[in-house]
């Protein structure tokens, strides 16, 4: 299938985008908003073609449709993030949680079902792209120097994270949201709390916050099953423990 050509601007772009979609229809009007909203705007109607695009410019965030003909968005998104990250916004007709949080441990920011506003996907899109552009300091908007405890040390101007000296494969979420997290040690946040502090987002589905903590657990803990460092406060939400104690809270630990 073909490309479609980049819809161009004579100012500069806020950033630009690349709309995977092989519904024509669908394509045209996500690109025609977040063109009037300042972007540039690449498109796509299948996987290659959008793997293709990718590696010729590398856009800034990426609107990806789920189902698309031979390849995937699953597969499209994980080949995409083994060259490095790129936020990423999952469209799809589908409203099964199961293809919901599959799509955000791919590598999702964020993840909208159709039938959907353009102007709700436009606002996610500047949401994403804020958090993504949160290089100077952390997404939490603090200092550049390296800083951490209980071994974890985080790098906001190279955006790198180790722990005992290995390096940690972090998400551009995930290292936000540890850098959140890191800054305020045995402080407890509800998920609605870490969706507006970390996302930047007042809405939007809370599982994203419970997949990313998961996927956060998966790398940082020694056993993420028994969680030490990210606990879950029953009832409430989550805190870091730099202390690392495994003894368990008095209202129990999990791994929600």
């Amino acid at each position: 299938m073909q490309n479609t050509p980049p819809t161009a601007r004579s100012d500069a772009p806020a950033g630009w985008v690349l709309v995977v979609d092989d519904d024509p229809t669908v394509a045209e009007v996500v690109a025609g908003y977040l063109y009037r909203a300042g972007y540039g705007v690449e498109r796509a109607d299948d996987g290659p073609s959008a793997l293709e695009r990718f590696a010729a410019r590398r856009t800034d965030l990426v609107v990806l449709d789920l189902m698309l003909p031979g390849m995937d968005g699953f597969e499209v998104c994980r080949r995409m993030r083994a060259k490095g990250p790129v936020p990423v916004i999952m469209l799809t007709a589908r409203g099964d949680e199961d293809d919901r949080i599959l799509g955000l441990e791919t590598g999702a920011d964020d993840y909208v079902t159709k039938p959907f506003s353009p102007r709700e996907l436009v606002l996610r899109v500047d949401s994403v792209l804020r958090r993504a552009r949160a290089t100077n300091g952390s997404a939490a908007g603090g200092p550049m120097a390296p800083f951490g405890g209980a071994g974890l040390v985080l790098d906001p101007a190279a955006r790198s994270a180790t722990r005992d000296g290995t390096v940690l494969a972090l998400t551009l979420r995930e290292f936000d949201l540890l850098a959140f997290f890191l800054r305020h040690p045995g402080q407890v946040f509800t998920r609605e709390e870490l969706m507006r502090e970390v996302w930047g987002w007042d809405f939007g589905d809370l599982s994203t916050v419970t997949v990313h903590v998961r996927r956060l657990r998966g790398k940082v803990e020694a056993d993420p099953g028994r969680p030490c460092l990210i606990r879950t406060v029953w009832g409430v939400g989550y805190r870091l423990d730099l202390q690392g104690d495994s003894t368990l809270d008095a209202a129990g630990s999990g791994t929600q």
